[in-house]
């Protein structure tokens, strides 16, 4: 379905990196939508979501098939695995949390609501475990389509580079490219930014695409307008991935969680301009008086 106020597509998706935020009310939703509504407005707009809250814990299995139910079809959840998993064990004698976490994905993917579930690396998991990261990764189930976010310096570095993206060539998963230059172009104009900027790493910016589903995690500033330079830097990728078949994802943060949804609207504007086959969004559906705040 593509309406002058939704991003719903075919061809990409496009999203922010949570769904709950009380400053959306007026715009993604309405000014009365109790909170366990919030999600069901939220898909109807946008194709995917980061499923940031399974970073810091497994939820009951009930959680899962609420956000399958609460979805609109067609809509996507991009689950992280839990930083059990991936931080604090790094990978090793993880049976038990993998396997509570599996469950939660069959529940999305029999609802038809599962995108790639990505594997975000600390940065201290380097090349030197790059035997623990392939175990790992070839005992995933086949039928799921995963991602890898490394952060550690020497994965930008030949060889290890070639050699992780090989892996995942091998095994059809995504590289996630995490681009936090924008955020780090200036110095913070608030508090919120300069938090964001203590926290976010630099890390380097890798346009290898090794799957199917390239998945870009683009962070901006809370003043949109100043990451107009790297989505003209984006855009002509992210539309030539769409024509030679690839179905990209974006996510778009911004340090202030109540300015993503305007990235998203940017961004997605400016690939209409680039593709004929993507429509441009007009506005969100239940903008109202903080329409002129968001611009």
């Amino acid at each position: 379905m593509e309406t002058n106020d939704s991003f719903h597509n075919s061809l990409y998706r496009i999203g922010c990196p949570v769904w709950s935020c009380p400053h959306w009310k007026g715009s993604v939703y309405s000014h009365r939508a109790p909170k366990d509504r919030w999600l069901r407005q939220y898909s109807q707009i946008f194709g995917a979501v980061e499923g940031n809250s399974t970073f810091y814990g497994i939820p009951r299995i009930e959680t899962f098939e609420r956000w399958a139910e609460q979805t609109v079809p067609g809509f996507r959840f991009c689950l992280k695995f839990p930083r059990i998993i991936s931080h604090e064990k790094e990978l090793m004698h993880v049976e038990h949390e993998l396997g509570l976490f599996l469950q939660g994905v069959e529940v999305l993917a029999r609802g038809e609501r599962l995108g790639p579930t990505f594997l975000q690396l600390g940065p201290s998991f380097g090349p030197s475990k790059f035997d623990r990261l392939a175990f790992f990764l070839k005992s995933l189930p086949t039928e799921y389509d995963f991602a890898v976010e490394v952060r550690h310096l020497d994965w930008f570095r030949e060889p290890a580079e070639s050699k992780l993206n090989e892996l995942l060539i091998q095994l059809a998963m995504e590289r996630v490219i995490f681009d936090s230059r924008p955020l780090f172009s200036e110095l913070p104009e608030d508090e919120i930014e300069r938090a964001s900027q203590s926290r976010k790493p630099k890390s380097p910016v890798n346009k290898i695409v090794t799957g199917n589903q390239p998945m870009l995690r683009l962070v901006g500033r809370n003043k949109v307008s100043k990451t107009a330079p790297w989505v003209e830097e984006w855009v002509p990728i992210i539309a030539q991935w769409i024509r030679e078949g690839r179905h990209p994802i974006v996510f778009t943060h911004a340090p202030d969680d109540r300015y993503a949804p305007q990235f998203a609207f940017e961004f997605h504007n400016r690939l209409s301009i680039e593709l004929d086959e993507i429509f441009a969004v007009e506005e969100f559906p239940h903008t109202a008086a903080v329409q002129g705040e968001l611009f």
